[in-house]
């Protein structure tokens, strides 16, 4: 049996065997996972801290580009304000369309990080520790873009003060069973209950930065900080209400995106009314949620120097739990479609038209990007490890999901019961520019997330690192894990 890092000094000095063999097997589990590969703290500290100071030229030129959407996408929606919705492709039959498409897309990716987060921290999955604060930041940001999407389709803004539950000159009160009261209350829950989620872990490392910086950020993260010590109470409280909030945000998870599809499923227009649609807009949003998820990992690796964290194994693992959505996904979408075909009554007819009608070549990209890529690609290790490959595979996905929501909103309200009322939804350039500059403001917000906060969880991967302890099981070398009480 290997020696134990207790006779050997600090874990991260744990000496190599002398056997050529066993050498050669730790060689190679510290190459292929990072817990098993560990380093001084400090020089931990010294990369992440490094990787928040790094600007350049390309940094803010990407902040510019990104501010210019940002600004397009504001001054689109003053003129929108200023002259009402009109100014869009909506009409009389389809009055929901990209802006309600765009707030149920920003929902799912958004419901999905901290679900990632949570899910996989509640089944002890150690794989989670170094990517769990970029899934947890894609839910702050996904949802502060998608509480947008309610109060943009309003078109007069103003009109929003009649939603709050107070007293009023007209004697209104708010209408419970409007979609956008729902809309609201299931962004408002999700976000503050991520927001602590992720806060509570930041914590740790938000003292960590105050204890090597200096400026504004010392005086930034000492605020943030709130006076942490790492003493054991204060690490035992912190466990306690990790777990306490990974339990509960799980099933606020669950139900605020199976309130979102009862937007749609409580009505009897067709395509939408369905029992199947709450599992399966939870499903869709992990789907997304998680391919949003290795976008950023990938772009974080890169970006900012993150390769000793954010390793293959972790894109493989990701790359799995991907391959399992899209098999789930798939028979969702089946279930319904088939169900609606059997029954053959006339408005599921209408909807099953566009199949061979102008929103064919639509539902067919779909098809494409959500079931043909995924299945032929994320079944090979080699796929899911090579970066290049799976950001392409994960951004394909995002474009089959996005026209996915697009069928759903206004493509069913373009083809309804009433023949007479079927329309050709075109958006127009307003819906495009505020649609771009959405996602621009979700980007921006991310990057420069990135460089104020640690975006790797430091303080989990030296707890990964530190209650690991390969042993020697004849002439195998076994990766164990003690556990820490």
């Amino acid at each position: 049996m290997l020696e134990s890092s207790a006779t050997q000094g600090p874990y991260w000095e744990q000496p190599l065997p002398e056997d050529e063999h066993l050498r050669h097997q730790m060689e190679h589990l510290r190459e292929e996972h990072l817990l098993f590969d560990p380093r001084p703290p400090a020089e931990l500290n010294k990369y992440v801290l490094a990787a928040m100071k790094k600007t350049g030229p390309r940094f803010w030129l990407l902040v510019l580009g990104l501010g210019g959407m940002v600004s397009v996408f504001l001054v689109t929606w003053l003129l929108q304000m200023i002259y009402g919705i009109g100014i869009t492709g909506l009409n009389r039959s389809v009055m929901w369309g990209p802006y309600i498409a765009n707030l149920i897309y920003f929902i799912g990716i958004g419901h999905a990080g901290t679900f990632i987060s949570a899910a996989l921290r509640m089944m002890r999955m150690d794989f989670r520790r170094p990517i769990a604060r970029a899934a947890e930041t894609i839910t702050l940001f996904g949802l502060a873009t998608a509480g947008l999407f309610p109060i943009i389709h309003v078109g007069r803004v103003w009109k929003l003060f009649y939603m709050l539950p107070i007293p009023n000159q007209r004697g209104l009160w708010p209408n419970y069973r409007s979609a956008l009261f729902w809309d609201m209350s299931a962004i408002t829950t999700y976000i503050i209950g991520s927001t602590l989620f992720m806060y509570v872990a930041l914590i740790p490392d938000f003292a960590m930065a105050r204890d090597h910086t200096s400026g504004w950020r010392k005086k930034l993260y000492t605020a943030l900080a709130l006076g942490w010590r790492g003493s054991e109470g204060e690490w035992h409280r912190l466990e306690t209400v990790s777990n306490l909030l990974s339990f509960v945000i799980v099933p606020v998870m669950f139900s605020v995106h199976t309130g979102v599809s009862w937007n749609l499923s409580m009505s009897l227009q067709p395509g939408w009314h369905s029992a199947i649609f709450g599992p399966f807009f939870v499903v869709g949003a992990l789907y997304s949620g998680v391919a949003a998820v290795i976008l950023v990992m990938i772009l974080v690796r890169q970006a900012m120097g993150m390769g000793y964290f954010i390793r293959k194994e972790h894109f493989n693992a990701m790359g799995i739990f991907l391959l399992i959505l899209t098999l789930t996904w798939i028979y969702f979408y089946f279930a319904e479609w088939i169900t609606n075909w059997y029954g053959n009554l006339p408005p599921e007819v209408a909807i099953q038209r566009q199949l061979t009608g102008p929103l064919a070549p639509l539902f067919y990209g779909m098809l494409f990007c959500n079931i043909i890529v995924p299945l032929a690609t994320l079944w090979s290790r080699r796929i899911r490890t090579n970066l290049k490959a799976l950001f392409v595979v994960a951004l394909i996905i995002q474009v089959g999901m996005y026209l996915e929501r697009i069928l759903i909103v206004a493509a069913f309200l373009s083809r309804n019961e009433l023949p007479f009322n079927w329309v050709d939804y075109v958006p127009r350039l307003p819906e495009i520019l505020i649609t771009v500059g959405a996602m621009s403001f979700l980007v921006l917000m991310y990057t420069l997330f990135t460089r104020v906060a640690p975006i790797i969880p430091v303080w989990e991967v030296y707890e990964g690192q530190a209650v690991q302890s390969p042993r020697r099981i004849g002439r195998a070398v076994v990766p164990t894990r003690t556990e820490a009480h």
